[in-house]
């Protein structure tokens, strides 16, 4: 049978990868025009070698920013039907070798579905080191000296959670329709030496979470009052927000489906 011929499958892959020192997910170079190293374009040569050379387009549930991170970014991809999900999963990470970049699962994609608009709702975290020494074995952190207060932290983000016009938190070239979202989870905790802040929504606006994270900080320092948060929210313009907090500490945790791709099907119920 020709590779034309050859039967297909369209996969869904959950990653991992350490944002560091790469330009992002979203490629940026084409076989005519080398460009920086990016994550796409490193799957979609690993995928390459599995279809003997011809481009594999690869799609993905966001388009992290260079320096960011994922514990959990989704993708998709369409290869010949000539793998069990275990051997994809093992051969893509062969050929993904030495990035710091990793399939963790793979499973047939569910008809119809798509990694970004079948998505249901993202997770985030935002890390922050928060001591006077800068970190030597820890990279994905935005290192803070000055020592954070939570509770005034914690009544800043009250003011962003819910359904908001979040134009103050976009970043301008952004290309979202609408600046409008419904922001579900906002926590601030405080583990040992890091300050975590744990952000929910369906979606999220271009350098959204590093803004708020930026504010945040500003209010945790003493620099703003908890109650100057709403007034830069009501502003409804991006001079009014606290500074985009660097990529290094953020990390995309999971994105969520109904039905779960990678959550496997129960056997149906024998009758005895």
């Amino acid at each position: 049978m020709s590779e034309a011929h050859e039967p297909r499958r369209t996969w869904a892959l959950l990653l991992e990868y350490d944002g560091t020192g790469i330009s992002g997910w979203q490629r940026q170079s084409t076989p005519e025009r080398p460009g920086p190293v990016s994550f796409q374009a490193l799957l979609e040569a690993a995928a390459a070698h599995l279809a003997r050379g011809a481009h594999v387009p690869v799609t993905a549930a966001g388009r992290t920013d260079a320096g960011v991170h994922a514990a959990g970014q989704v993708a998709m991809l369409t290869l010949p039907d000539r793998y069990r999900a275990d051997q994809l999963r093992e051969a893509l990470n062969f050929h993904l070798r030495p990035y710091p970049f990793v399939v963790l699962h793979a499973a047939p994609a569910p008809t119809g579905w798509n990694p970004r608009f079948s998505a249901r709702a993202r997770a985030y975290e935002y890390r922050i080191l928060n001591r006077r020494p800068r970190p030597a074995m820890e990279r994905r952190v935005w290192h803070v000296e000055r020592k954070l207060d939570l509770d005034a932290m914690r009544e800043g983000a009250s003011h962003l959670l819910g359904h908001h016009d979040f134009t103050s938190f976009r970043a301008a070239s952004c290309q979202a329709k609408s600046p409008v979202r419904t922001l579900d989870r906002l926590e601030v905790s405080r583990e040992g030496e890091l300050v975590v802040l744990r952000v929910e929504a369906r979606s999220f606006l271009h350098h959204q979470v590093r803004n708020m994270a930026g504010t945040l900080v500003l209010v945790g320092e003493g620099k703003w009052r908890p109650a100057q948060v709403a007034r830069a929210l009501e502003a409804r313009t991006r001079a009014a927000a606290g500074p985009t907090a660097p990529p290094d500490g953020l990390t995309l945790i999971r994105v969520e489906y109904d039905p779960d791709p990678f959550t496997p099907i129960p056997a149906p119920t024998v009758a005895g």
